[in-house]
């Protein structure tokens, strides 16, 4: 390493130059021992010098990572410094050390270098030997605001007030911390950053100072900032559009000219275009001109997805074996602003085929559709086909997730004794909450699933009626430490009507599989129902199950491989006066993959007494 031999040079001899007063001996706080410096010819050369640091942790790593005589002890046999650059190098270590323990916050070190015998003929060791002394701490930190915040400030705005105590907050040096030269740049930056995404897109630092009393082991920092004008939106500026209505783009902003812009406000802006199924890429800005800070112009470049889209899966699951799917999209059909999307499913214990038709965003970011969906999905014991036609409206945020829709149900089962079938119209309203550091691969946070649904049903074998069924599915994540994280769920449903109403069996529960109860076959945790000498599965119609699970990276080569272990309980009844748990538990291996997670757990079930894998994984093409 030709290069780093000549750095470790220049180095040292410009160190030599500026710092000779601090290493020779009579210089204040370090020295160098002047008999280990060898006085051999400038050309001989020796093995690469040994370094050892000693100091107390913090202060080792620092100098055994950055001290020039650390970096010479790297170089080979063939490339080792001469003598001569030797002395300069070791001349220049105390001083180089004192500059670099400073930044920590250490200004009255005492430093020392001295030569130990080697364990081998021609081999140098040295010992850097430091006291630190005492650490510099923060006593205060004043920060100093002028422009458009200053004059919010005084008027005492919400907004102005929030932003303000937002400022103080960690990254930000805090006082009794160490002061740390890099943690002071941060603050700065980061400052500055908060203050250009709340809208302040021309804040400058003007004045910053850290008044560092050694004597006392002190620091007081001040830091001056002129926030300049708060942006707010103008118009619109929409580049990329060749199929697409611009009122489609400016259905998905949201925000009406006059609004505060703020880095949330657009990326959710971003979020929603995205979304909407219509585009492929989205860049949003706006231009920082103070004199266009009360209307200023949004910047929004897109490129729209093809027209069509085609794809084919492959995938498995434990729940319903293996399955290919086929899906096609068209986003204008006949140059409509309409999204149509059919996909067809075939599974060994599952068939579905779905179809919808959405309109593009409008205001409020609502979607009319119209869907048809036509399932078959087998058990042990029985199969039950059900068709779907629903007509509605749905909106979609990043943390919420609205669907309001009518429905038209007609349910066929079918086992080894006879078909029965039912139907019904219903009013329905689903809604997802969301608040997840990730919708993806979530490690912190919480998501509600709730459905409710009023109706009327009717069948042969039962009384026509109405019913009402609710359901809900809350889920927890939570990091537990620094490696190991916590998941819970809790799921419960209920379908309300007469006893002798009879409900299509699509619209009841049942329990068991990879996202339910683990440790049982797929649907397999419901009512039974003797039918002449043959027991077979119903829907129940309630439903309650748990799960908690604790997971974490299997080893730090493989941060996105987790090991678990869970215990799950639950099943569906006919009524809660028959309702029993049942407890499955186990272990399992998750890849938290770049498509979301892959999961593998091999579970015991209590009730069953014996082992069940369950694994899922798919593929789009």
């Amino acid at each position: 390493m030709p290069d780093l031999k000549s750095a470790l040079f220049a180095a040292a001899l410009l160190a030599a130059l500026a710092g000779c007063a601090s290493w020779w001996p009579g210089g204040t706080g370090s020295r160098a021992d002047p008999a280990a410096l060898p006085a051999l010819p400038e050309t001989a050369a020796s093995a690469p010098p040994a370094l050892t640091v000693q100091a107390p942790a913090p202060a080792r790593a620092l100098l055994a990572q950055h001290l020039n005589l650390a970096r010479a002890a790297q170089l080979r046999a063939d490339e080792a410094l001469d003598e001569a650059e030797l002395a300069r190098l070791i001349a220049s270590t105390p001083a180089q050390a004192r500059e670099l323990l400073q930044t920590e916050g250490w200004f009255e070190p005492e430093v020392s270098v001295s030569r130990q015998p080697g364990p081998a003929a021609g081999a140098a060791q040295w010992l850097v030997k430091v006291d630190p002394g005492p650490r510099t701490a923060v006593v205060s930190l004043q920060l100093e605001i002028d422009g458009a915040l200053k004059a919010g400030l005084d008027a005492g705005e919400p907004a102005a007030k929030a932003l303000r105590a937002s400022l103080a907050a960690p990254p930000v040096v805090q006082p009794g911390a160490p002061f740390r030269n890099a943690e002071w740049a941060q603050t700065k930056l980061s400052l500055l950053e908060r203050l250009r995404l709340a809208g302040y897109a021309t804040a400058t630092l003007t004045q910053s100072s850290a008044d560092v009393d050694v004597a006392a082991h002190r620091a007081a920092l001040h830091i001056s900032l002129d926030s300049g004008p708060h942006f707010a939106s103008g118009q619109l500026q929409i580049e990329g559009l060749q199929h697409h209505d611009l009122a489609t783009v400016q259905h998905l902003a949201g925000f009406s000219p006059g609004t505060p812009l703020t880095d949330t406000l657009l990326l959710d802006y971003q979020d929603r275009l995205l979304k909407s199924g219509l585009f492929d890429t989205a860049v949003l800005s706006y231009d920082p001109d103070p004199a266009q800070a009360d209307a200023a112009t949004v910047h929004v470049k897109l490129g729209e997805r093809a027209l069509q889209q085609a794809q084919v899966g492959v995938g498995y699951s434990a729940n319903t074996g293996p399955r290919v799917s086929l899906e096609h999209t068209h986003r204008r059909p006949l140059g409509y602003p309409l999204v149509v999307h059919n996909k067809a499913e075939w599974g060994r214990d599952s068939q579905t085929f779905s179809g919808d038709i959405t309109t593009h965003p409008g205001e409020g970011f609502y979607r009319n559709l119209a869907g048809v969906q036509i399932e078959r999905v087998l058990s042990p014991t029985d199969a039950v086909l059900s068709q779907r036609l629903r007509l509605g409206r749905t909106t979609d945020t990043p943390r919420i997730e609205r669907l309001y829709f009518v429905e038209a149900l007609n349910s066929r089962r079918s086992d080894s004794v006879g078909v029965s079938s039912a139907q019904a119209i219903s009013g329905n309203l689903n809604l997802v909450l969301r608040d997840l550091d990730s919708v993806l691969l979530p490690t912190r946070g919480i998501s509600l699933s709730l459905q409710g649904g009023l109706g009327e049903a009717a069948s042969r074998s039962g009384r026509s009626g109405p019913f009402l069924r609710a359901y809900g599915r809350l889920t927890g994540y939570l990091p537990l430490g620094s490696q190991w994280h916590g998941q819970a769920r809790i799921e419960v449903g209920q379908v309300y009507k007469q006893d002798a109403v009879q409900v299509p069996d699509a619209l009841g529960f049942r329990a068991g599989g990879d996202d339910s109860v683990r440790g049982y076959a797929y649907r397999t945790l419901a009512p039974s129902l003797l039918r002449g000498s043959t027991t077979t599965t119903v829907s129940g119609e309630v439903l309650l199950t748990g799960s908690v699970e604790l997971a974490r990276p299997i080893s730090a080569d493989l941060p996105s491989v987790w090991g678990a272990v869970f215990i799950d309980a639950g099943r569906a009844s006919a009524r809660w006066a028959d309702y029993s748990a049942a407890f499955g538990y186990g272990v399992g291996v998750r890849w938290r993959s770049p498509i979301g997670p892959l999961r593998a757990d091999l579970a015991y079930g209590q009730e069953l007494r014996r082992l069940r894998l369950h694994f899922s994984v798919g593929i789009a093409f």
